[in-house]
């Protein structure tokens, strides 16, 4: 009897000794500082009274660090006050506000639009976007930030739910089984596993490091890249976004936080397929021509659906949206498919409103957020609109949005180098030059990475000064306000101009945003 006991005790032991020296080295490589806490927010180096989006978020979902994208800096109180409203926005490129990103984004067109009909209520709105991101990354955040006291998220996702990371046909693909997924994304916040991965990536040919000039993200991320419609990838990709975004739903629903979920667009007739479906494409243009309005709509649907390169979401993501929205009571539709199309020649969306396949200009990311406010208007969001509310038309919104000439050009400049890219390939437009202007130099200088976005507004704005542009000076100081809202120089600044082109009302509101709490 004594034998058999001491022969489990010894079993036992050899069975837990392993799992023991890997709880130990996991301690030990914590307690010396390797690898990362991935977690979504950490607190602000700056303040420590805020969270901010944790630089490192972003390492679990990558396979490689050369591809890791990074989030936006907008910090929010650690304690909420009242009268702070609190809204999270998850999502891809698109929802970041490429190539724009800072105040082009449409949460931001939003934000500048509610605080002007809602002065009394305290605005925190917190973009958690990444590039190159899909429903897996979507569905990892929002779990997250249901423990940050949210009042309200905004989700735009699903045209990377192929090429995007741990997507179908991406290189950062582990496999069609969401447990498996989820597992790996749950043990790579081991500092173990991380020194693992990292171990493994050194083996790798050119040991991991280095990256093809001759490749841009677009083309690093996509593997597979005839997908054809109907094929068993082709459902892979649209089950794993209906599974991802069921699940965050229902993650909402019980935490009672309401969900506004948009429906996605993409440009249909001045976007060529990029692999397979261009006859079908060339019957779109014929049947434009002729003025055929309807076939052209059907057979431009049907190209997008049958490019086996599928940087743009099938129209069965919208149908998944739509259904995903009757499901649950407190997940809000978002028009935007349809608010584009009524704003597009013919109701068939191209360059009027987007730069390239999927990613909006400035009047598309405006009318992405008059599709947003549409539905928290219909929601209810806000019961009362405070005494001293002033209701924004989007036309006004369009006039008043403090984006700057800069930050128009530099998107400009941006989609012209990404076309020259795969899978585009196209030349730059004959007989361009970027001219001499301060705006088009400081746009040139930022769209290549030797400026930061700050930098390129703290210029644009003495120059204004310089000659005598008090309206140009405005404009950049209230883009740089708005990215930083917490800063009251800024509001202070924007109040004294203001004045001097003789808007007290304008004078009044920046003043009032400086006693905010």
């Amino acid at each position: 009897m004594w034998s058999k006991r001491r022969t489990w005790l010894f079993r036992g032991i050899a069975l837990l000794l392993p799992v023991v020296m890997l709880v130990v080295m996991e301690m030990l490589l914590q307690l010396f500082g390797y690898g990362h806490d991935t977690s979504l927010f950490v607190r602000y180096p700056d303040n420590r009274d805020y969270w901010v989006m944790n630089k490192y978020a972003s390492e679990r979902y990558f396979s490689d660090t050369v591809n890791e994208t990074h989030g936006s800096i907008e910090p929010f109180a650690v304690s909420k006050a009242s009268g702070i409203f609190r809204i999270f926005v998850l999502g891809e490129s698109t929802t970041a506000g490429y190539p724009y990103f800072h105040n082009g984004s449409f949460d931001r067109w939003l934000k500048f639009r509610l605080m002007h009909e809602h002065p009394d209520v305290h605005f925190e709105v917190v973009n958690v976007s990444l590039t190159a991101v899909n429903s897996y990354t979507v569905l990892d955040f929002g779990k997250q930030v249901v423990d940050y006291q949210p009042d309200a998220v905004m989700v735009y996702v699903g045209h990377n739910e192929y090429y995007g990371a741990l997507g179908v046909g991406s290189t950062s693909r582990i496999g069609n089984r969401r447990w498996l997924v989820k597992l790996l994304l749950m043990l790579r916040r081991l500092r173990l596993v991380q020194l693992i991965g990292r171990l493994v990536s050194g083996f790798r040919p050119g040991g991991g490091v280095g990256v093809d000039a001759r490749e841009n993200l677009m083309q690093r991320m996509a593997a597979r890249q005839r997908i054809g419609y109907g094929s068993a990838d082709y459902y892979a990709g649209i089950r794993q976004f209906r599974d991802n975004m069921e699940e965050l739903c229902r993650v909402m629903k019980d935490a009672g936080v309401p969900v506004f979920l948009s429906t996605l667009v993409s440009n249909e007739r001045d976007c060529k397929p990029f692999v397979g479906g261009s006859s079908v494409f060339a019957s779109g243009d014929s049947a434009f021509a002729a003025g055929n309005y309807v076939a052209a709509r059907r057979d431009y649907d049907m190209a997008r659906d049958s490019d086996m390169l599928r940087f743009r979401a099938p129209s069965a993501i919208n149908g998944e949206i739509r259904d995903l929205v009757g499901k649950f009571p407190t997940v809000h539709l978002v028009e935007a498919e349809r608010l584009f199309d009524s704003c597009s020649p013919h109701g068939i969306v191209g360059n009027t409103t987007l730069l390239e396949h999927v990613h909006p200009n400035l009047f598309g990311y405006a009318l992405l957020s008059e599709a947003f406010y549409e539905a928290i208007e219909k929601a209810g969001l806000f019961k009362s609109k405070g005494d001293r509310g002033e209701i924004m038309s989007l036309e006004q919104l369009l006039e008043k949005m403090p984006i700057t000439g800069v930050d128009s050009l530099n998107g400009e400049y941006t989609i012209m180098m990404l076309k020259t890219r795969w899978p585009f390939n196209e030349p730059l437009p004959a007989g361009f030059k970027r001219g001499n202007s301060v705006g088009e130099q400081l746009a040139g200088a930022l769209a290549v990475g030797r400026i930061s976005w700050l930098d390129a507004m703290n210029q644009l704005f003495q120059y204004s000064q310089r000659v005598g542009d008090k309206r140009a000076a405005l404009r950049a100081v209230e883009a740089v306000s708005l990215e930083y809202p917490d800063n009251e120089t800024y509001k202070i600044f924007a109040s004294r101009l203001c004045l001097e082109l003789g808007d007290r009302k304008g004078a009044d509101f920046y003043y009032r945003l400086t006693k905010e709490p």
